[in-house]
C-alpha cells in the first residue's frame, strides 16, 4: 500500500542516515553491547504460572513496523497490532505523533496465550532482538520521544516480572550502558492507520524494512528457536 508522502519522506531520510553514518544492519540502526549470536538471560521472575488464558501486552521500542514482526513471530502470540500508547484517544494519530510532543510513543499491542508463551518470555524477546533499550527517545536513526523504549503494562503482575528483568539484565551488564526502558501502565492503547498494519511482512523489498526490520526477524529465529514461529501472526490474516 502506497504510504503519504510525508510518511515516504521521514523513512527515505533514516534510510539515507543509515547508509551515511555505517550503523548496524541490525533493527533500527541500532547497536548492541553483546554478542548477537547469543540471546539474553531468560528472567528470572516470571508471571505467576497460574496466569493462563488470551493476555495483553504492550511494548515500544522505535518504529512500530519492526516491533510488530518480530512478536508476529513468536510462538504463542495470536496477533500483534502497531499502534500508540502514552498520550490522548485524539492525539492517535501518525502526522500528530510524529511530532513526539503528545506523549504517545510507537507502539505494539501483543495478544499472547499464556500456556504458549509467558509473559517473561516476551520481555526476553523485546530485550534481545526487538529493539535496544539503551538508547534514549530515539532507535539509530529515528529520533524522538514517540521512538522512545517503554513497556505498558495491564497487570501488576507484569510491572513486578518487566522491572525485575530490567534490574537482572541491568545488574549483569549484558549491555553497555544501562536500560533506560520506562515501565508505566497502561492507560490506553490506539491501533494505528491500517497501512501501517503488517507494514514489514507486506512490504519485504522497503530499503528500510529489508535494513532495519529482516535481520530482527533471523536474529529471533537465531537466538530464539524455540519462540520462533515460521507463519507470522498477521492483523490482516493470511
Amino acid at each position: 500500500m502506497q504510504l503519504p508522502t510525508s510518511l515516504r519522506s521521514i523513512h527515505l531520510s533514516s534510510i539515507v542516515l543509515l547508509f551515511w553514518l555505517g550503523l548496524s544492519m541490525f533493527g533500527c540502526g541500532q547497536a548492541r553491547a553483546v554478542d548477537l549470536s547469543t540471546a539474553l538471560p531468560p528472567p528470572l521472575i516470571d508471571a505467576a504460572s497460574e496466569a493462563a488464558g488470551e493476555q495483553n501486552a504492550v511494548f515500544s521500542g522505535g518504529c512500530f513496523w519492526g516491533v510488530q514482526a518480530v512478536f508476529q513471530h513468536v510462538r504463542g502470540v495470536s496477533s500483534a497490532i502497531s499502534g500508540y500508547a502514552g498520550g490522548a484517544r485524539g492525539d492517535a494519530r501518525y502526522e500528530i505523533v510524529g511530532s513526539g510532543t503528545t506523549g504517545h510513543a510507537e507502539s505494539v499491542e501483543v495478544k499472547f496465550d499464556a500456556a504458549q508463551v509467558s509473559y517473561g518470555e516476551l520481555l526476553r524477546v523485546f530485550f534481545s532482538v526487538a529493539h535496544d533499550p539503551t538508547q534514549l527517545n530515539r532507535q539509530g536513526p529515528d529520533r524522538g520521544a514517540q521512538y522512545r523504549s517503554a513497556i505498558f503494562t495491564t497487570t501488576a503482575d507484569q510491572a513486578r516480572v518487566a522491572q525485575a528483568y530490567i534490574a537482572q539484565l541491568d545488574a549483569a551488564k549484558v549491555f553497555g550502558s544501562p536500560i533506560v526502558t520506562v515501565v508505566a501502565p497502561l492507560a490506553g492503547f490506539y491501533p494505528a492507520e491500517s497501512y501501517h498494519q503488517d507494514y514489514a511482512t507486506l512490504h519485504p523489498h522497503n530499503p528500510y524494512i529489508a535494513i532495519n526490520d529482516a535481520p530482527k526477524i533471523d536474529a529471533l529465529q537465531r537466538q530464539l528457536p524455540d519462540l520462533y514461529t515460521v507463519q507470522p501472526a498477521l492483523v490482516g490474516g493470511g
